[in-house]
């Protein structure tokens, strides 16, 4: 029994790898499916529309169930940038939009430096054999004044949120915690009775 994970991301398919560990299938990657050259657009304006993009654009190509998200970093002191557009926010990688986004908000106080990250998870199946399905996670926090980095596990903004409750940075905490407050292991869980529903049908249904 397989699954793609739609991303070319590495750091959200190790989230993934131990956020679905639980689950009784074979997690595929996109090099996995020889899908690896495949570059998918996010054309549109919401988190849910890009998600269900990818996940039917892989799952057309590949035949398998598809997992595949859309993320984003809100901040409320840039009336909600760069939200969707976290991943295009600036040209380079990560340190490049982090830095960006610091240098926005260099000035700004504590209070005023609140934000939040929101995921939205889609499972699609090839040829629409079922309905596909998405969750939704959300985690606040606020926008840190320099970034935590030099060897702690993170990628894309975790280098500058913190999360509400904490003094550091997503990316200073252990892979563990980080995903059980952050907004995709919030969205992986909402998920799971879904990928589990699957499975036992498909468990029951190859049965002899």
């Amino acid at each position: 029994m397989q699954l793609l994970i739609g991303t070319s991301n590495p750091g959200k398919l190790r989230e993934y790898g131990l956020l679905l560990a639980p689950l009784s299938v074979r997690l595929l990657s996109l090099k996995d499916a020889g899908l690896e050259s495949v570059d998918i657009e996010e054309p549109f304006d919401t988190y849910i529309e890009n998600a269900l993009h990818k996940a039917r654009r892989y799952a057309d190509l590949s035949g398998l169930p598809t997992l595949a998200d859309d993320s984003g970093l809100s901040v409320d002191a840039l009336d909600g940038r760069p939200g969707v557009y976290s991943a295009r926010y600036a040209g380079g990688g990560d340190r490049d939009r982090y830095m960006k986004l610091l240098g926005e908000l260099e000035g700004v106080p504590d209070e005023q430096r609140t934000a939040r990250f929101t995921c939205v998870i889609a499972l699609v199946f090839p040829a629409d054999t079922h309905p596909p399905v998405t969750t939704v996670g959300v985690v606040e926090g606020r926008i840190a004044h320099e970034p935590t980095e030099g060897g702690q596990v993170g990628f894309g903004y975790d280098f500058v949120f913190i999360p509400q409750g904490y003094a550091v940075a997503f990316s200073a905490l252990p892979m563990n915690e980080k995903n059980h407050l952050s907004h995709r292991g919030i969205a992986i869980r909402a998920m799971m009775s879904h990928l589990e529903t699957w499975i036992k049908e498909k468990t029951n249904t190859e049965k002899p």
